[in-house]
C-alpha cells in the first residue's frame, strides 16, 4: 500500500463524512419537522438525484477511463457539494418561507456529494495493490465512520438549534478534503479537456459499452445485488433521525450519542471485515453481513423501548461499515483494470439508484398510512425485502469469466 496516498484518501473520507452525518441528522429533521417538508417530497430528493446520477455518472465516468482526469472531476465534485449544502444553510437561516429553494440546494449538494464517489473509489487502484485492497477499503471506512462520529461531537455545543452545526461542518469539510484536493497524485491525470463534444462522443460510446458491460462482466451479479440490499441501508440510514423522532420522539442530543455508538461500532466493523474478507473471501464475508441484516432490521422496527432500539441500533452499526469495505474491495477485484472506472460508476449509482425504489417505498407508506408509529415501523421491516431480494440473487446468479 501507498501510505502517503492512503492517508490523502482516507483523510478525504474522514472530510465529507462530516457534513453527510450533520446534513443527516439535523438539516433532514429541520426540512421535515421545521421546514415542514412531506417525508415523500424529502424522498423524492434522492430518487431525483439518482435519476441525475443515472444521466451523468456512467458518461463521465467512461470519460476518465479513455482520458484521464479522476482527480480532477473529484475536486469539481467537491466545490459542488460544499457550494449545494452551503446556499441551503444560508437559505435555511432566511426562513422555512424559502424551502423550495432550500430542497433545490440540498438537491444539488447532494448529487455532487454523490458524484464524487464515483472518481473516489476507483483511486483505490492508486492506493493499494489489489491483494490489500480490502485492508485497504477497511481503513477508508474506518475514516468515514471516526469523521462521522467526530462531526458529532463538533455538533453537540451548537444542537440547540438544528442549524448551527452546519457550518462550522461545511468549512471543516473543505478544509480537510484540501490534502486529497491537492497533494494526491491521479496516475490517470487528464489527458483531454471536457466539453460538449467530448460528453457526447462518451455517451454515444457509453451506450454502446453498457449493452457490452451487462452482457459479459462477472461483476454485473454483485451490482444488481448490490443495488437491492444497499437500498435498505440507504433508506434506512436516510430516514432514521425522522424514524426516532416520529417514533420515539427523541431528544436531539440523545440521537446524537445513540449514532456516535452507531458510528464507532460501523468504524470497527470496516476495520475488522476488511481483515476477515482478505483472510476468507469478499464474497463469502458479504453473504454472512447480509445475514444480519436480515435478522436485525425486524428487530430494530419491532423495539417498543429506546434501550431494545439502541442495542439493535449499535449491532446493526457494525454492519454499517462493513458493507461498504467488503462491496468496494470486491468489486475492485471483479472489474478488469480498463473498466474500473467505469465499473464503480455503476457502483456508485447503484448505491444511490437505490435511493429511487427504496425511498419511495418508505414514502408511499408514510404517505398511505399517515404519520403514525405503526406506519414508521412498516416501512422500517419492509426494508428487509431489499435485503432478502439481495442475499439471493448473490446466491444463484453465478457467472463465469470470459477468457
Amino acid at each position: 500500500m501507498n501510505k502517503k496516498k492512503l492517508f490523502y484518501w482516507s483523510l478525504y473520507d474522514f472530510a465529507n463524512s462530516i457534513i453527510f452525518i450533520n446534513f443527516l441528522l439535523y438539516f433532514s429533521q429541520w426540512m421535515v419537522v421545521n421546514g415542514g417538508l412531506s417525508d415523500f417530497w424529502y424522498n423524492a430528493i434522492f430518487a431525483i438525484t439518482s435519476i441525475l446520477l443515472f444521466l451523468s455518472a456512467p458518461t463521465l465516468a467512461a470519460f476518465t477511463d479513455k482520458h484521464g482526469g479522476r482527480k480532477y472531476l473529484l475536486n469539481f465534485a467537491t466545490i459542488g457539494t460544499f457550494l449545494g449544502y452551503g446556499l441551503a444553510t444560508v437559505f435555511a437561516y432566511l426562513g422555512a418561507q424559502n424551502i423550495f429553494i432550500i430542497t433545490l440546494c440540498f438537491l444539488i449538494g447532494q448529487y455532487f456529494y454523490q458524484l464524487s464517489f464515483v472518481f473516489y473509489n476507483t483511486l483505490i487502484e492508486d492506493v493499494a495493490d489489489i491483494e490489500h485492497r480490502a485492508r485497504a477499503s477497511g481503513i477508508g471506512q474506518f475514516s468515514n465512520s471516526l469523521g462521522q462520529v467526530i462531526g458529532l461531537v463538533i455538533a453537540i455545543p451548537l444542537s440547540a438549534s438544528r442549524l448551527q452545526p452546519l457550518f462550522p461542518s461545511l468549512a471543516i469539510f473543505i478544509l480537510l478534503a484540501l490534502p486529497m484536493m491537492i497533494f494526491f497524485k491521479d496516475s490517470k491525470p487528464k489527458e483531454r479537456k471536457i466539453n460538449i463534444n467530448t460528453l457526447k462522443d462518451g455517451g454515444k460510446e457509453y451506450f454502446k459499452k453498457i449493452v457490452a458491460f451487462f452482457s459479459v462482466s462477472i461483476a454485473v451479479p454483485m451490482l444488481v445485488s448490490f443495488f437491492f440490499f444497499n437500498d435498505a441501508l440507504i433508506t434506512i440510514s436516510n430516514n432514521y433521525p425522522i424514524y426516532m423522532e416520529r417514533v420515539f420522539a427523541v431528544a436531539d442530543m440523545t440521537k446524537n450519542i445513540l449514532l456516535m455508538g452507531i458510528l464507532l461500532m460501523s468504524a470497527i466493523g470496516g476495520l475488522v471485515s476488511g481483515r476477515i474478507a482478505d483472510k476468507i473471501g469478499e464474497l463469502k464475508t458479504l453473504k454472512y453481513i447480509l445475514v444480519g441484516w436480515i435478522i436485525l432490521i425486524p428487530l430494530i422496527a419491532s423495539s417498543k423501548g429506546l434501550v431494545s432500539l439502541s442495542i439493535y441500533s449499535i449491532l446493526v452499526g457494525s454492519l454499517i461499515g462493513s458493507v461498504w469495505t467488503v462491496t468496494r474491495a470486491y468489486l475492485s477485484k471483479l472489474l478488469r483494470k480498463e473498466d474500473l472506472g467505469y465499473g464503480f460508476s455503476f457502483y456508485t449509482l447503484f448505491e444511490r439508484f437505490a435511493t429511487l425504489l427504496g425511498p419511495l417505498a418508505w414514502g408511499g407508506i408514510i404517505a398511505g398510512l399517515g404519520i403514525q408509529h405503526t406506519s414508521y415501523r412498516i416501512a422500517m421491516v419492509s426494508m428487509t425485502l431489499f435485503v432478502i431480494i439481495g442475499l439471493v440473487i448473490l446466491i444463484k446468479w453465478k457467472r463465469a469469466p470470459i477468457n
